[in-house]
């Protein structure tokens, strides 16, 4: 009997031995699957930027989205994976990269413009993969289910800053550089929903200033150059430009007409007067990209898109082109204050362009 309750000992030994050895082994390999499962987990994530067309403005933002999510941690070709897309200003092609990238191959996608933010928003209405959105004028016209009454009201994938250009407060500059300001020309796509609100907020500042304001539209850049001859034909004083990337896409062209006509051009479009506008009154696209970039990062960190609401943010941005002035037919005029307002003057110093 005493030999047998030995052997009974030893086997009860050797079992809770094994069983001991199936647990730890057990919990290595659940460890190990979840370090294999967790999110990050030595993948690098791969991202698309989408942009509609090649200018300056939204090629600053894209430097600034770069910038935002190296401020992340995720600094490209190291942590990060990039992939960039750019439609050139065709809407076509927009819509063909759009359905590319919404494959569920991108970790998330940002896009530059409203017009890449509808390509890309309507193509992936069942949220296959993260959207964030930057350098759109006016989120909430954009047709793709963002509430203007409830910020939180947005697909549960999509995240985004919305930058309303000060189109007011340009208006309202140009009166004080030339008090006999009256008319005033614009020449818009009314296919881009944020030309639109930029132009619709045009209207009603100047009826309020007492100002004329003439328009034409245009459907491609094309034909921006004779729009704006025909606005200075009909005897607009001065040019204005908003978000409108069909026509910033050929501001050469509109400054070009104005400077024939002996007329400034002004935009709320920052760097375009160092292209040749009198003055930029807007936001700057460079912050507007990082921080927007920053947001980028804090989704692919875990943060949920659905819980962030859609805001405006107008980091206002006043370029001055001096030189501009050179051969008007008006006589408009930088007072010291404007001057010491601006961000940047080009040709504050005499001799330098």
């Amino acid at each position: 009997m005493a030999f047998n309750n030995r052997q009974l000992w030893f086997a009860m030994r050797r079992l809770s031995l094994g069983i001991f050895l199936i647990v730890l082994l057990s919990g290595i390999l659940l460890f190990s699957d979840w370090t294999q499962r967790k999110p990050d987990a030595g993948h690098i994530p791969t991202i698309a930027i989408m942009q509609h067309a090649s200018q300056a403005t939204l090629d600053e933002g894209v430097q600034g989205l770069t910038a935002g999510l190296a401020e992340s941690g995720f600094i490209e070709e190291k942590s990060i994976l990039i992939k960039r897309y750019n439609a050139e200003g065709d809407i076509a092609t927009a819509n063909a990269i759009a359905k590319e990238i919404t494959g569920g191959q991108f970790n998330l996608i940002l896009t530059v413009s409203t017009l890449s933010l509808q390509a890309v928003a309507n193509t992936n209405k069942d949220g296959k993969t993260l959207h964030t959105f930057a350098l759109v004028a006016d989120p909430f016209s954009a047709g793709v289910g963002i509430n203007r009454n409830n910020p939180l009201d947005h697909p549960r994938h999509l995240a985004g800053i919305g930058t309303m250009q000060p189109v007011a407060e340009a208006f309202r500059l140009a009166r004080t550089l030339f008090t006999d300001l009256k008319t005033v020309g614009v020449a818009w796509n009314p296919a881009e929903s944020n030309s639109e609100a930029n132009t619709l907020t045009a209207r009603a500042i100047c009826q309020e200033l007492g100002i004329k304001l003439l328009e034409t539209n245009v459907d491609n850049s094309s034909g921006v150059f004779e729009a704006a001859n025909s606005l200075v034909a009909r005897g607009a004083q001065a040019l204005w430009v908003g978000g409108d990337v069909t026509v910033l896409v050929a501001i050469d062209a509109v400054i070009s007409a104005a400077k024939n006509g002996k007329i400034p051009v002004f935009t709320n479009l920052p760097p375009n007067a160092r292209r040749g506008a009198l003055f930029d009154l807007g936001a700057n696209y460079h912050e507007v990209g990082r921080l927007a970039g920053v947001l980028a990062g804090n989704i692919l960190h875990g943060d949920d898109p659905a819980t962030i609401p859609i805001r405006n943010i107008v980091p206002e941005k006043l370029i001055i082109n001096k030189p501009a002035l050179n051969g008007l037919k008006d006589s408009w005029r930088l007072s010291e204050d404007v001057l010491r307002r601006a961000d940047e003057v080009i040709g504050q110093t005499e001799g330098r362009n």
